[in-house]
């Protein structure tokens, strides 16, 4: 009688962990882990459930401030930025698109709890309440999203836009100065956009046809424009010097007004914010559908992307690398300065010294952050928008420092872009200049 040895099973492998893997869980965990902390001693040190909110601009007759309990959605929000410091901890955070989720809920977790927490516990005779955050997002959200999708194209097509700033800064001085000649803010918004275009023929020609270092021009064009607009604000003559044209540039047309549209207005939380809005925010929602389009869906598209990846192989097959770039470039500028408009013709009508404040630089940040993608930039730009308007909304209550609550857009750029893009890959010529063999 004779046996046969049964060979032994393998044992089960465990998977491979490189170092970045690694550190991405230490990274979420200590992520957090510090928003757990924080949300949970907010809950903890509410003593007053009870806030106001109020779903209008101000109130009326019909919208009054109402009390809602507050603490409630706190403990929800601890609810939910638990479960993520356990995922983090068990290595369960997804890899993939799914990821921006997890980020997504954490952040509003945190955002919400300390909303709350903010506006609770108030011991001045008039109480500030809680208004929806939407619609002042989408009212900043023009010179973030139009910049930001004018560096997701110049960027596809291999030309690095740093002048997004300076884009910004001409956009909103003669988007002023246009509008004022003219006493039309249609025309103005024109103006605004054909100075951007104006940056963007200096960027192109130092950068195509120069091969000048494309970060180097971008700096030293955000100085030009910086300089340019200053000096050009002080050169508007006085009264004395000359009156007549004293009177056009000190008597612009009023700002773009809320254009309403009947009944997707009173949509209950994002009707105000969507549909009832100034034309260039209006401009502004449809421009990443219309980006996205031309860039994935036409043949120009294509053609931006192929020299913005690989430029010998698409001038292999018929394509003027250096035209389609110039198309892009001209493009971008045009959205940029566009953008700008919003400093000037899009809000209080004038132009104050450094409208944009650093505005292109986060727009710059939201095409990182949005890997290259108009959407993904354009939701980016979205939250750097929501940071930026908890200026106006928190300004009633002084809880905390308005000098902290005034740094906080370029706090959370900073937390965005440095703690969670992680390993992005940006057009493989991206900065390239190319030259014909």
């Amino acid at each position: 009688m004779s046996t046969t040895a049964t060979p032994a099973a393998p044992a089960a492998e465990r998977p491979v962990r490189d170092r970045a893997d690694k550190f991405r869980q230490v990274k979420l965990v200590v992520t957090f882990a510090i928003t757990f902390a924080l949300v949970l001693w907010m809950a903890i040190s509410i003593d007053n459930s009870d806030v106001l909110f109020l779903n209008a601009p101000s109130p009326d007759l019909e919208h009054q401030p109402e009390p809602f309990n507050g603490l409630r959605l706190v403990w929800i929000a601890v609810v939910i930025s638990g479960i993520a410091l356990a995922m983090a901890a068990f290595n369960l955070v997804p890899r993939n698109g799914w990821a921006l989720l997890v980020y997504l809920a954490v952040g509003l977790s945190f955002y919400v709890a300390f909303t709350i927490w903010y506006y609770a516990d108030q011991d001045s005779a008039v109480e500030a309440w809680i208004t929806n955050p939407l619609p002042s997002m989408v009212k900043y959200s023009p010179p973030l999203v139009l910049g930001a999708l004018a560096g997701v194209i110049c960027e596809r097509a291999g030309v690095i836009n740093i002048a997004i700033e300076a884009q910004l800064l001409m956009g909103a001085f003669f988007g002023y100065v246009i509008s004022s000649l003219a006493f039309s803010n249609g025309v103005g918004m024109v103006g605004a956009a054909l100075a951007g275009v104006l940056v963007a023929l200096v960027l192109g020609l130092f950068s195509l046809r120069y091969h000048v270092d494309q970060v180097v021009v971008g700096v030293v064009l955000i100085a030009l424009a910086l300089g340019l607009t200053t000096f050009l604000l002080g050169q508007i003559p006085t009264q004395q010097e000359n009156a007549s044209l004293n009177t056009l540039l000190s008597d612009p047309p009023d700002p773009l007004t809320p254009i309403e549209i009947p009944g997707l207005s009173q949509i209950p939380l994002i009707g105000r914010a969507l549909f009832n809005q100034s034309i260039l925010v209006y401009i502004t929602l449809l421009a990443p559908i219309v980006v996205w389009f031309l860039l994935y869906q036409t043949r120009w598209g294509l053609r931006v992307r192929s020299v913005g990846e690989h430029p010998k192989a698409a001038d292999t097959v018929g394509i003027k690398v250096n035209r389609v770039r110039w198309q892009a470039i001209l493009l971008g500028g045009g959205l940029a300065g566009l953008g700008g408009a919003f400093y000037s013709v899009g809000s209080s009508g004038s132009f104050t010294d450094n409208a944009a404040n650093g505005q292109g630089f986060m727009a710059l940040a939201a095409v990182i952050m949005g890997r290259w993608h108009p959407i993904g930039a354009t939701m980016a730009a979205f939250f750097f928008a929501l940071t930026a308007a908890m200026k106006d909304d928190f300004g009633l209550v002084t809880k905390v420092p308005s000098e902290l609550i005034a740094v906080a857009p370029y706090l959370a750029t900073l937390i965005a872009v440095a703690g969670f893009v992680g390993r992005v890959r940006p057009p493989a010529a991206d900065g390239q200049p190319y030259v014909k063999d």
